[in-house]
């Protein structure tokens, strides 16, 4: 794979301090976009109790956020292949902050539609860095350490959404409790949420600063303008004759297991509090079953820096397999039992999520060469999974109860689970 500075020097496929230097810088993007995704937790109550909202209108705050990836994440990928990585990034990152910006009118006018507006726009600005960034992660070295790679910096997303609801906590909930004053009720508490967004709006202003001046590695083998890449008729072909990512039958199944995996992960994480809430599981009020959630998260964080190493030396399908299995019998354990043990056995599911999306990103989107951006574009589309699946589920849980519910993701594991031991090598 060819790696080229800025300066037009090449950068042998051995990585270096270059390759370190950009991986670090990369984990902020990481570390931003978890943070800003799991304080959505901490949007959903407040402005539910803000505009008296009914459950339906409160989940659009998700369906907004995971309709952009929707919507967007092809468009990027298009965008991504023909500006490069790095001026993607820095184009998520300034739309990111305008999406943030976009909290203050909404606050001050106190409309719920603003609100989603302003939400829409920030997590389009989250897709393109998505976009770009898992794939310049999965490139900037070997093909063999990719998921480890990935792994790697996914762990600072996983920091990111263990920060966040503190941050919230302190900033928004807390300030929120009295916040009621002679403008009224709604107004008063709507204007909470100015000071967080302003504060993430001036943070990735700065890091889109930053990243257009920082000297990235240039992906050679990913640029759509290089001659030999181009047939007759002007479309890019890859070193294996393909024209587009969609021919990679490992891609399309890739992105299969994006759609299950963010599935499962939200749905589980949606279900906690209920399920811990039941008199056989737990019986737990909503604030202190709360309170658990973060095992669930920080088991995650913790198994992406496990699973990074463990990377090194086993085959990145193996790993993926292996907590596939271990997630779906845990989530069998949690359906088939009451008390602490089921209680822990969903709180542990965590610690094997941690590697599920990383892993199956970067087995996805292998020898796709100048595809790249567009598969990623897929596969953050395949994000869309996060709110179809827990809709199910939560249609499930209506008609058959909680516990049983929980097949659903169950399925879900044993999708990854082929992906990883058969389908990531078609």
């Amino acid at each position: 794979m060819g790696i080229s500075m800025a300066s037009g020097q090449t950068q042998s496929h051995s990585g270096g301090g270059n390759y370190r230097f950009a991986l670090v810088s990369l984990t902020s993007l990481f570390f931003m976009w978890g943070f800003i995704t799991c304080l959505n937790d901490i949007l959903i109550p407040h402005l539910k109790a803000v505009f008296s909202l009914s459950y339906t209108e409160a989940m659009l705050i998700q369906f907004c956020f995971f309709g952009a990836y929707f919507l967007v994440s092809l468009p990027a990928g298009k965008l991504v292949n023909r500006l490069g990585y790095q001026k993607g990034i820095v184009t998520g990152l300034l739309m990111a902050s305008v999406g943030c910006l976009l909290f203050y009118p909404a606050a001050a006018l106190a409309t719920y539609g603003l609100f989603l507006g302003a939400l829409f726009v920030l997590a389009s600005g989250i897709t393109i860095l998505q976009v770009a960034a898992n794939p310049y992660v999965n490139a900037l070295g070997s093909k063999e350490t990719a998921s480890s790679r990935l792994n790697l910096t996914q762990a600072f997303n996983a920091l990111g959404t263990t920060v966040a609801p503190f941050f919230g906590a302190v900033l928004i909930l807390s300030v929120a409790s009295g916040a009621v004053g002679d403008v009224g009720f709604a107004q008063a508490e709507a204007e909470v949420v100015k000071l967080p967004y302003l504060i993430l709006a001036g943070m990735l202003a700065a890091l889109a600063v930053i990243f257009s001046k920082l000297r990235l590695p240039v992906i050679e083998e990913h640029q759509v303008n290089a001659e030999s890449q181009a047939g007759a008729n002007g479309q890019v072909i890859s070193h294996n004759g393909k024209t587009s990512a969609l021919q990679s039958i490992h891609l399309v199944l890739g992105a299969v297991g994006i759609f299950v995996y963010v599935g499962a992960e939200v749905s589980i994480g949606s279900f906690l509090v209920s399920f811990l809430g039941e008199t056989d599981i737990a019986g737990l009020e909503e604030a202190q079953a709360a309170k658990y959630i973060t095992y669930y998260w920080g088991g995650a964080m913790v198994g992406r820096f496990i699973g990074s190493a463990v990377m090194q030396k086993i085959a990145a399908g193996k790993v993926l397999a292996f907590n596939a299995l271990m997630a779906a019998l845990l989530v069998l354990v949690a359906m088939n039992t009451s008390g602490l043990i089921a209680m822990w056995a969903i709180l542990a599911v965590g610690l094997f999520n941690s590697i599920m999306f990383p892993t199956i990103f970067s087995l996805a989107l292998r020898d796709l060469g100048p595809h790249s951006s567009q598969g990623s574009g897929v596969l953050c589309l395949a994000i869309v999974g996060g709110a179809i699946v827990p809709l199910l589920q939560g249609m499930m849980a209506d008609s058959m109860g909680l516990q049983p519910a929980f097949i659903l993701p169950v399925i879900c594991y044993g999708f990854i689970l082929f992906y990883g031991a058969k389908g990531s090598k078609l």
